[in-house]
């Protein structure tokens, strides 16, 4: 497929094509997918995940940098809120780091929320996959900022950076327990504000606590990184972490628990998508539900009868 191949080869316009059809689940978007998958595993993926106003994209903007003057290619998916009227993105990243736009060796993408929670968007995983076909040496995945619900990043990270920033009041409050839980690396930005060392000692309090990270022990880096400070020590930090996981063996044991929980997600997917067109072939539906509403019978007694329609 000619698509395919300009994708592989750095043409744009053709990666940014592939992720629409991917995020849109155009008939097409199977097809190229299922072309792709033998291309992938080579990027480190990287998401990055934290309280609205910690200074994820600037952090993103200055890591994506520091890698391109390494000499490695990079992708960012910058999850953002979504537009009640289009669907689309309403917070553009390309807007925010425009500087990078023109960099042939630089590839980003907003895409939207639509509705879903866990602070990424539905196609994120079939666009991360997209883009390591593509072969980009690292994948950064910016979420919404949400808070509490962002914990479907670790599904999709190799390595999960947690953002937060001094003065949000009780500052550990900022980041909740599950957050906490999924961070591999613990960032307090804008360092040179008051309130610094409180959340660091707090922070540190807590992952005291977390016996779940043995074997790798969350670091706790300061970054100011609109002035670039700490930025080298976080991307040297990554590659560490990336080392770690390939030497320990963890980082085929999280694709392959990544890999399970992606193909329940698909065989749902379709089962739901089955269901939906036998319905809507014999049109019973809404007689049903009728049904249901007047009592007639219950919920779970139609959900066995639809289910039965699939599997005779």
């Amino acid at each position: 497929m000619e698509l395919i191949k300009k994708a592989r080869g750095g043409d744009q316009r053709s990666i940014a094509r592939i992720i629409s059809y991917a995020e849109n689940e155009t008939p097409e978007a199977a097809e190229v997918l299922q072309k792709l998958y033998a291309f992938t595993g080579m990027a480190h993926i990287v998401g990055i995940t934290g309280p609205p106003g910690s200074g994820k994209s600037t952090l993103t903007d200055k890591l994506v940098k520091e890698y391109r003057k390494q000499g490695k290619t990079v992708a960012v998916l910058a999850v953002d809120p979504t537009s009640p009227y289009s669907g689309g993105a309403i917070l553009g990243d390309r807007v925010r780091m425009s500087d990078l736009t023109l960099d042939p060796g630089v590839y980003i993408r907003s895409m939207g929320t639509r509705g879903r929670l866990g602070g990424l968007s539905k196609g994120t995983a079939s666009a991360v996959k997209i883009l390591d076909a593509c072969g980009f040496n690292y994948i950064f995945i910016e979420t919404v900022g949400v808070g509490q619900s962002e914990v479907d990043i670790v599904k999709n990270a190799d390595t999960t950076i947690v953002v937060t920033v001094p003065g949000l009041g009780d500052d550990i409050q900022a980041i909740k327990a599950g957050i906490l839980e999924i961070g591999d690396i613990f960032i307090v930005n804008k360092a040179d504000r008051d309130g610094t060392d409180r959340l660091l000692m707090e922070l540190k309090m807590m992952l005291d606590l977390n016996p779940d990270k043995a074997a790798w022990i969350p670091p706790i880096l300061q970054t100011v990184a609109t002035q670039n400070k700490g930025i080298t020590e976080l991307a040297d930090t990554i590659i560490q972490h990336g080392d770690f996981l390939r030497q320990s063996g963890q980082l085929i044991r999280q694709r392959r628990e990544r890999l399970e929980t992606e193909i329940f997600d698909l065989i749902i997917n379709r089962i739901t998508q089955q269901i939906i067109r036998k319905q809507n072939e014999d049109g019973t539906f809404e007689q049903e539900l009728q049904r249901v509403m007047d009592k007639e019978i219950d919920p779970y007694t139609l959900v066995d009868k639809m289910l039965k329609k699939i599997f005779k």
